[in-house]
């Protein structure tokens, strides 16, 4: 089934953060990767702006499967938790898993804030436009640039 996860970073080598947590989001699965993008950050805290990218994998992972290798992978990029929607290494987002359905104490799939952010709808439409539609663009809060893709910009 596909699964897309959202990746982004403002803290340190963006570009290492980004790059090293796909290899343990793949897991020897399909992926494809969207462009990367430079996004403002959200939640009011002062900060540097964004690296985001989504990922999409071909994969027989269940949701929590999936969350725990987003947390290896942000655990591999130093990330800490110190402020809620603060500065961070790397923060990896399970957004959507097939047509599964979650809602529990550690992961709600769809994401709860999926058509709310122009950092995640920009680069899922890019690489799912299907499942984005003009309208969820228009109404998405925030600036979203292209970068390039994380080869280009090596």
């Amino acid at each position: 089934m596909r699964a897309f996860l959202s990746l982004g970073s403002n803290v340190g080598d963006r570009h290492a953060h980004l790059s090293g947590a796909l290899a343990t989001l793949a897991a020897g699965e399909a992926l494809r990767v969207s462009s990367v993008y430079v996004t403002e950050p959200v939640g009011g805290v002062d900060q540097d702006d964004f690296w985001n990218l989504v990922v999409e994998l071909e994969t027989t992972a269940p949701p929590h499967e999936l969350l725990a290798r987003a947390r290896r992978a942000e655990a591999d990029a130093g990330r800490v938790r110190e402020v809620r929607w603060g500065p961070r290494t790397l923060d990896v987002d399970v957004l959507l898993v097939g047509d599964v359905v979650v809602d529990d104490d550690e992961l709600t799939v769809p994401h709860p804030r999926l058509y709310e952010r122009a950092f995640v709808l920009v680069p899922l439409a890019e690489l799912a436009p299907e499942l984005v539609t003009a309208a969820q663009l228009a109404a998405a809060v925030g600036r979203v640039e292209r970068l390039g893709t994380l080869e280009t910009l090596r």
